[in-house]
């Protein structure tokens, strides 16, 4: 069977993929789906940089505003919304073109990554919650690194359920998550795809983070997260431990300043970026974009681009 066509444009945070996502789309007749762990969220705009009915420019975008800031969101979530999204989109001859910085959500479509295992005993998971609220993140991810140092070096402490998955895998089966994970990305994609990271200088991307970060600040951040706040929404949701957010309710908790907020949250964006390009060099595959090597010039960019897509039989 012949195997549908699916573009990626992904790259780390603040690097200008939503720009360019959209002249992709409407030269290729594509449709967008958001690969982002933030922007699914209603009310959440200003800390995810999500992208406003305004700019789409008449291109359908999916998988954004789809949840309450109350739901979970996570990979098997995602890759679920996703394929329902790509079934329409082939369906009305388009294609989809999967955009946004979240690596792992990729990987888990782009390989129809397996995440099913035996999740009807939920005593071990519940023992972790509970461990987690008592002795904190940091304990959890000391249990992991001694089961599974690869995944504590691949998933941040404070990402407790995906700690918390990582140590009940290994619970259930005695294996490592890690090693799965790795099995599943070797896996042959059923789709006929282009992935294309797309990158810059890292002093040109950090200065970029900083002035967006800026600017998040000057559309009413701290306005939004209070918002959040006065509905509810705390710590203890995956919502709101999403970076922007978590810095924002410290500070409007009184446990630190604004300034030492603003630091700590351009301090951890820039390491997070740093991360997600970690993440696409383990990746195969890939064709790297490098935004200097085309003098900054989108039209160059999406120029190769569409001759990268040409060469693979993805768009004609």
């Amino acid at each position: 069977m012949e195997k549908r066509p699916l573009i990626v444009l992904t790259g780390p945070t603040a690097v200008g993929k939503t720009s360019l996502s959209i002249q992709l789309a409407k030269a290729v007749n594509g449709e967008i789906i958001s690969a982002d762990s933030m922007q699914v969220y209603k009310g959440m705009d200003i800390g995810s940089a999500k992208i406003m009915p305004e700019e789409m420019e008449g291109v359908p975008h999916h998988l954004i505003d789809v949840l309450e800031p109350t739901e979970d969101f996570n990979v098997v979530t995602f890759q679920n919304l996703c394929k329902e999204a790509m079934e329409g989109i082939y369906q009305r001859g388009h294609i989809p073109i999967l955009t946004g910085g979240t690596g792992f959500y990729i990987q888990a479509v782009l390989r129809d990554i397996d995440f099913t295992s035996n999740d009807e005993d939920t005593t071990y998971r519940q023992e972790l919650e509970t461990l987690a609220k008592e002795k904190g993140g940091d304990h959890l991810h000391e249990m992991l690194r001694k089961v599974d140092p690869a995944s504590a070096e691949a998933i941040h402490a404070n990402n407790i359920k995906r700690v918390i998955r990582a140590l009940e895998f290994h619970q259930q089966t005695g294996g490592r998550i890690s090693e799965h994970n790795d099995q599943e990305s070797q896996k042959q994609s059923p789709y006929n795809f282009a992935y294309f990271v797309l990158n810059d200088d890292r002093a040109k991307l950090y200065e970029r983070i900083e002035k967006r970060i800026d600017i998040m600040l000057e559309q009413g951040l701290v306005e939004e997260v209070k918002t959040l706040a006065e509905k509810g929404l705390s710590r203890g949701y995956v919502s709101m431990q999403g970076l922007g957010y978590k810095e924002i309710l410290d500070y409007l908790d009184g446990e630190i300043s604004l300034e030492e907020a603003i630091y700590i949250l351009k301090r951890d964006t820039r390491h997070f970026a740093k991360r997600q390009i970690t993440w696409f060099k383990r990746e195969s595959e890939v064709i790297w974009v490098n935004k200097p090597d085309f003098a900054y010039e989108e039209e160059k960019i999406l120029a190769f681009i569409l001759k990268c897509l040409q060469d693979k039989n993805i768009w004609s």
